[in-house]
Order: structure tokens, then C-alpha cells, then sequence
């Protein structure tokens, strides 16, 4: 059985066995070689257009659809989408679907590019890195306009993440429901990066009435250099037991950076823990969809089009 870009081809090994059979003992190797040759052409064919090799029975009408679907996408593009697309020679759903992968699941850059070579599609784990750091910002800032209201209790917190040997902070806050507030990586754990956070936490989401934290006193600090500034305190609770919820929160996060093994850089760390949290925060149903069920998958696509969902079909 041999398998390629999502089919299957299969050799009768009856058939194999007749010929076998049927042939002089000096010929048994031409008649397998040619049993065989014949399968090897047929995915080598598939690997090389698998979606043209589908669609060859069914007539040339699918595949002008298909060029008629691939030109509304491009013409429907987000124009910050298109200029970081401009110089990528991949198809767009090949490129979306790696990224979404690559954020969604505990997977590394060579899973992925052993994944995708299963599927007929050569693609080295260092493109697929590329493409997610070209792409998570702009989805991220896509993702920003329809991200949907949190509430007004807020658990905050901080955990580490390694970058070449050194552990950086990451900060997160979820509300009493478990919606992702903000989050914010930082090189120190201090009360300026403390504030930091709390100022942009504040700015994207709107003014908190309640803020529980640890014990840590960077971030007491924070508070109350913010409520020295405002007219209406935010209310500050120091209960340990209440922040089980963004406690067991980043243990989604944690799990998905596992098998990346460390990050090599601040950057890359950044805007892959960027993509991380986003895709959370869509499987969380945190994302606006205007009343339509839609799959996470189907809302991250979303997110790269102005009036269409990309969607894609090889999978």
C-alpha cells in the first residue's frame, strides 16, 4: 500500500502473485518491477499535482471552479495578508494550514514537515517557521477587532518560558470564566514589567473592577502605583486559592511549547507565544462569528480574509 497527499494506492499482491506465477522463473523480476513501476507512476503523478490528478475524471469544470475560488480569495485578501504573502510561493492553504497546526497542537517544526510530506507536499521545517512569523502578527491584530468582551473579575498571573537557557515571564490574566484577558512576555519579573502588562490588559480590554493575584509583590506594587493615578481604585485581592483558574490556564500554553524544546530568540518567542494564545482564545469561543457555528479551524482562516473563509481542501 502506498500512500500520498491523502490517497491510496494499492498494489494486488494477488495480481502480483498470478504474474508471478504465469512467468518463467528468469522473468519474475521484470513482471514485479513492472507491477510495481506502474503504482510508483501513479503517486509520483499525485505527488507532483494531486488535486489535478483528482479532479481528471471528473471533467475540466471542477478545476475552473477551484481557479474561480483561488481568484476570490486573492481579491478578498486583508492587504496586510497580501503584502507579507507577496514573496511566499506556496499555496495559501498549504501555508495556512501549517501555521494553524503549528500553534493549535503540541507539534514540532520537523512533525510538521514529515506530516506534510506524507500529504505529497515538500515543505522544509525552517519555511514553516517563517511563515508563522510573518503570519501570527497580522492574525493576531485581525483577531484583535472581533475578540469578544471579557468580564470585569479578573485572575492574573505569571509563568516562565525558556529562551537559550534563560527563563523570560510570561504574563496572563483570565477572567472568572476562564476567558483569556491579555498576556504579555517579558524579559524580568519586576514592577515595571508588571505594570506594563496591566496597562496594555487595560487598554485592549476595558478597566477591571476586581484584580486577584499572588503573593508577589512586584505586582501589589504595579496595582498600587495604577490606583494612585485613577479616580476609581481597582479592588486588589491577595487570595492564593483563587488563582487555580489561570493556574491550570497555562498549562495549555505549557504543553504546546513543550516539544519546541526552548525558544532561540525574544522575537520568535514573542509572536509564536502571540499565535499560541490566539488559537486558545478561539477554541475558548472567544472570537465573534455573527451567530454562526463555526469550527476553530474555520474562525482562524477567517481571520486572514476580509469577506471570505479560506478553507483548506486537501486535509
Amino acid at each position: 500500500m502506498l500512500v500520498g497527499a491523502g490517497l491510496t494506492l494499492t498494489v494486488s499482491l494477488g495480481a502480483v502473485s498470478d504474474a508471478i506465477a504465469s512467468e518463467p522463473n528468469d522473468s519474475k523480476r521484470r513482471a514485479i518491477d513492472a507491477k510495481v513501476h506502474g503504482a510508483l507512476s501513479k503517486l509520483y503523478a499525485n505527488v507532483r499535482g494531486s488535486r489535478e490528478w483528482l479532479c481528471r475524471d471528473k471533467g475540466p469544470a471542477m478545476l475552473k471552479s477551484r481557479e474561480r475560488m483561488i481568484w476570490s480569495m486573492k481579491q478578498n485578501l486583508n492587504p496586510a495578508v497580501t503584502k507579507v504573502l507577496k514573496r511566499l510561493h506556496y499555496p495559501l492553504d498549504v501555508i495556512l494550514l501549517c501555521v494553524r497546526w503549528y500553534v493549535a497542537y503540541p507539534l514540532s517544526l520537523r512533525h510538521l514537515e514529515q506530516m506534510m510530506a506524507e500529504r505529497g507536499i515538500l515543505v522544509d521545517h525552517s519555511t514553516v517557521h517563517r511563515w508563522a512569523l510573518k503570519l501570527l502578527p497580522v492574525l493576531e491584530k485581525a483577531f484583535r477587532r472581533c475578540k469578544r468582551a471579557v468580564g470585569r473579575s479578573w485572575r492574573m498571573d505569571e509563568t516562565y518560558i525558556r529562551v537559550r537557557s534563560e527563563w523570560k515571564y510570561l504574563y496572563r490574566a483570565v477572567d472568572k470564566a476562564g476567558n483569556t484577558i491579555d498576556f504579555l512576555l517579558r524579559a524580568h519579573r519586576d514592577k515595571v514589567a508588571a505594570r506594563r502588562y496591566f496597562e496594555k490588559a487595560i487598554a485592549q480590554n476595558g478597566e477591571p473592577e476586581t484584580v486577584t493575584i499572588d503573593k508577589s509583590g512586584s505586582n501589589l506594587a504595579a496595582l498600587q502605583a495604577l490606583n494612585a493615578e485613577r479616580e476609581a481604585p481597582i479592588r486588589i485581592r491577595q487570595k492564593k486559592y483563587l488563582n487555580n483558574v489561570v493556574e491550570q490556564d497555562h498549562r495549555a500554553i505549557k504543553r504546546r511549547t513543550r516539544p519546541i524544546l526552548g525558544f532561540k530568540s525574544f522575537r520568535c518567542e514573542r509572536i509564536i507565544l502571540g499565535g499560541i494564545e490566539l488559537m486558545q482564545m478561539i477554541v475558548k469561543g472567544q472570537m465573534k462569528d455573527g451567530g454562526i457555528a463555526q469550527t476553530p479551524a474555520r474562525q482562524f482562516y477567517s481571520l486572514i480574509a476580509s469577506a471570505v473563509l479560506i478553507i483548506p481542501t486537501f486535509v
